[in-house]
């Protein structure tokens, strides 16, 4: 099956009722028929029969070989950087989300794992940056908030002739747009609160592994077993509902981003737009090679910090709130909010500044985001 029908439809094994939506499985112990019998499940936190039905959905739309849906974005990071040890050698995008970089540097660092920032959007770079003891290559492509695009398949073939993961946070395409496995990644892991959820109503995290039998797939699943960081029944099937409308929700989302992005560019407050659906995009070509979309997330500066605050406090349909891809529109201040406590070397390189806004474009009609951003940069 295609992305459509497997986002209607995934792996669901109707049961003896019919049910076309999956029963949502409210039970922390699972009775055993006998001494030494099981029915396949024993305790909710090892497994659930609704959570199975997510993360195979999920398994199929990475075309991957084993998922984990866990309680969130973070936590599925987190099982990442369990995977490597003291004396460990990690090169990480440079403009990357700020929780990702304070549990790298505030927590992990402290483990002696020796973590790099490079922007991973120059090839050439990242290869001059590997060493002997290099153990995985993290990326976001496109990167947040600067939307630069890292070359998926290039970065897949260097990590592996050094013995290294590569590792992409698919959170921006999602699986309908991106599938980095299929272009050689070992770990795709995602903030399933954004697009996957696609409402604003669940905090969720999901990690991918390309190869269910491998080393790598043994370790998570015990550290799923152990640390007991997975989703509850109940979010798993409302993100089970809310993935059979994801192609339909980030393909409107794109539609619109492209057109809000062609319209900042004649805007005469914007100074810089950034967005890899626009031809002029360094990125634009890659994009197109490793996915079919490019997404419903823009990013864009203003003359001033004074009019990009502004601009926040003006607002009526679009929401100045954290987080993004929901279908509803968001417009966010990452120096204040998703990049807050990022270091001040980074944002200095990635050119994260005061003036910037981040927007999550919603499923809105897109004359009306157009108009409430109008109004809002004017005064």
């Amino acid at each position: 099956m295609r992305d459509h029908s497997l986002e209607v439809h995934g792996c669901n094994h109707y049961d003896a009722t019919g049910a076309i939506s999956t029963p949502i499985y409210l039970s922390a112990t699972f009775r055993h028929p006998g001494f030494k019998q099981s029915t396949g499940y024993d305790y909710g936190r090892v497994a659930n029969p609704t959570r199975d039905q997510l993360e195979a959905m999920i398994t199929l739309l990475e075309r991957g070989g084993r998922s984990w849906a866990v309680s969130s974005g973070m936590a599925a990071i987190n099982l990442v950087f369990l995977l490597f040890n003291a004396g460990d050698h990690v090169l990480l995008s440079e403009d990357l989300y700020g929780g990702t970089v304070r549990l790298a540097n505030e927590v992990y660092g402290q483990y002696g794992i020796d973590f790099e920032y490079i922007d991973t959007s120059d090839f050439d770079l990242v290869a001059r940056h590997i060493k002997a003891n290099t153990r995985g290559i993290f990326i976001e492509t496109p990167s947040n908030p600067m939307m630069l695009i890292s070359d998926v398949r290039r970065l897949a073939g260097l990590a592996h002739a050094h013995d290294a993961l590569l590792i992409v946070d698919n959170t921006f395409l999602s699986p309908h747009f991106q599938k980095p496995l299929t272009l050689g990644a070992d770990i795709v892991v995602h903030s399933g609160t954004k697009y996957l959820c696609g409402h604003n109503d669940i905090i969720a995290g999901f990690v991918t592994v390309k190869d269910k039998d491998s080393a790598v797939a043994e370790k998570i699943e015990f550290f799923v077993k152990s640390e007991g960081p997975n989703m509850s029944a109940m979010d798993a099937w409302l993100m089970l509902r809310s993935i059979k409308t994801l192609g339909i929700r980030v393909e409107k989302q794109a539609a619109n981003a492209l057109q809000i992005a062609q319209w900042l560019q004649t805007q005469p407050q914007v100074t810089h737009v950034y967005y890899p659906g626009l031809p002029e995009h360094p990125g634009y070509a890659l994009q197109k090679a490793q996915a079919t979309g490019f997404g419903g997330m823009l990013s864009f500066k203003v003359q001033s910090a004074e009019l990009a605050q502004a601009v926040l406090g003006r607002l009526h349909l679009i929401s100045f709130a954290e987080s993004l891809g929901s279908v509803e529109s968001l417009l966010t201040y990452p120096l204040v909010q998703t990049h807050a406590e990022m270091p001040a070397e980074l944002l200095a390189r990635t050119g994260l500044d005061d003036k910037l806004l981040r927007l999550s474009v919603g499923i809105e009609d897109v004359e009306d985001i157009l108009a409430d951003l109008a109004q809002a940069l004017q005064g």
